[in-house]
């Protein structure tokens, strides 16, 4: 059996990981020129559904380099747009037992760089998939746009969000615009930079919550014990994988931006963010203020529309080009993990004889609507929730915030073993 995946993002890779592991004969092909021409991001929070994907998909030497790599996860503040405490969630209240049962705090490239790791001779760049035929013996054949073709026995799309496998495969699966813009950037965590923050902002995430109509996320990445084993092209912090930051990002509805919003460069958006928050404490408003312009980029905030099952077929989709998702509750990657790990579970054991391919790929995508739609509907709604105009709801939950951090067992009972 031969397993073609198309898009060498998170999931993707991970898939690639697993099915080498397990003596697949797997090929990626990744529309990007070279391994670093996007590699570019911020903090990703790796939940234990993640957690525990990579750990089974990886190679050993590979999973302890992404624990090493990762930065302590923290407590995790609720905060009001003064700094006022709401709710403080006690980072043992959320993590396991163990380094595949926790919470990590990971960098987006550093994770890139160990999923990449090893796959040099079935990891092919600038492949940028056109089109897929079928073949009378049942094979899918990928056509790229630089003339070259490849065949194979599963087809997997795992090309994102903007997925051209998709719009061929399932051409009714719907991506819309939620209406919210977020603006995200990067504070460089000097010990300077670090005395003139107020230490809940880099010890750990929060929610900042004011009075209604926006929100802001905050938390700080402080580097593990692996290092940057590339060199980068571009000497930027958004590119930067060897100093600890804290990633920030503003979100809320669009008509509370500029028009021309999309026109402005990284200094124009950090500038608008600061003009917006200009009455929130000091400490935001610094972390805002002194963010490097290069470091600060516009996120429209899309999602997929739920869909029911489809026929099975030996072509699939994985990640963002199925049920791509807001960043609103920081599931998006971690739920394409999970479908990784499932996903290689089934094909391997395809290749072992145990099952049809069919057979395979139908309870795969069975479970994988399940979890990755209701992790779907779960980030839609925290999106909605986060930026509504709508006073009485932000009382109300704060209300219910207040409640928890009074009532430890109630706490308890929301939080345990939930993401953050």
């Amino acid at each position: 059996m031969k397993v073609l995946v198309v898009g060498g993002g998170t999931g993707g890779l991970c898939l690639a990981q697993g099915l080498r592991q397990a003596g697949v004969d797997v090929q990626v092909y990744e529309r990007s020129r070279t391994r670093t021409e996007r590699l570019q991001g911020y903090r990703v929070h790796i939940s234990p559904h993640g957690a525990a994907a990579l750990h089974e998909c990886l190679p050993p030497q590979l999973w302890r380099r992404f624990v090493d790599s990762c930065g302590k996860s923290g407590d995790y503040r609720f905060l009001t747009e003064q700094l006022t405490e709401l709710l403080l969630i006690e980072d043992e209240l959320t993590s396991g037992p163990d380094a595949a049962s926790a919470h990590h705090s990971a960098s987006r490239i550093t994770l890139h760089q160990v999923l990449s790791a090893g796959l040099e001779d079935v990891l092919h760049y600038d492949k940028e998939f056109v089109r897929y035929e079928r073949n009378p013996d049942g094979t899918v054949t990928c056509h790229f746009a630089d003339g070259t073709t490849a065949t194979g026995d599963v087809v997997v799309g795992a090309d994102g969000g903007n997925s051209r496998m998709r719009k061929q495969y399932l051409p009714h699966a719907e991506r819309i615009d939620t209406g919210i813009i977020a603006i995200a950037g990067k504070f460089p965590l000097t010990e300077e930079a670090r005395r003139l923050l107020p230490s809940r902002l880099v010890e750990g995430p929060n929610t900042i919550m004011p009075p209604k109509g926006c929100c802001m996320f905050v938390a700080p990445h402080e580097l593990g014990g692996g290092v940057n084993d590339e060199t980068f092209e571009y000497n930027e912090v958004l590119f930067e994988n060897t100093q600890s930051y804290v990633m920030w990002a503003f979100a809320a509805n669009s008509g509370r931006f500029p028009v021309k919003v999309s026109e402005l460069d990284g200094d124009g958006l950090r500038d608008m963010v600061g003009g917006m928050i200009a009455d929130w404490h000091p400490g935001l408003r610094k972390l805002v203020a002194e963010s490097p312009g290069e470091a600060v980029s516009l996120l429209p905030i899309r999602t997929s529309v739920p869909l029911k099952q489809w026929p099975t077929t030996n072509i699939t989709l994985l990640g963002d080009a199925i049920h791509s998702m807001t960043p609103f509750g920081g599931i998006g990657a971690n739920t394409a993990l999970r479908d990784a790990q499932l996903l290689c579970r089934n094909l391997v054991e395809v290749a072992a004889g145990k099952r049809s391919v069919l057979d395979a790929v139908g309870d795969y995508e069975r479970q994988m609507i399940t979890y990755g739609f209701k992790a779907v509907r779960f980030s839609l709604r925290n999106a909605h929730q986060s930026v509504s105009e709508a006073t009485a709801g932000r009382v109300m939950f704060k209300t219910v915030l207040r409640a928890c951090s009074a009532i430890p067992p109630l706490k308890r009972a929301m939080f345990s073993g939930q993401g953050k």
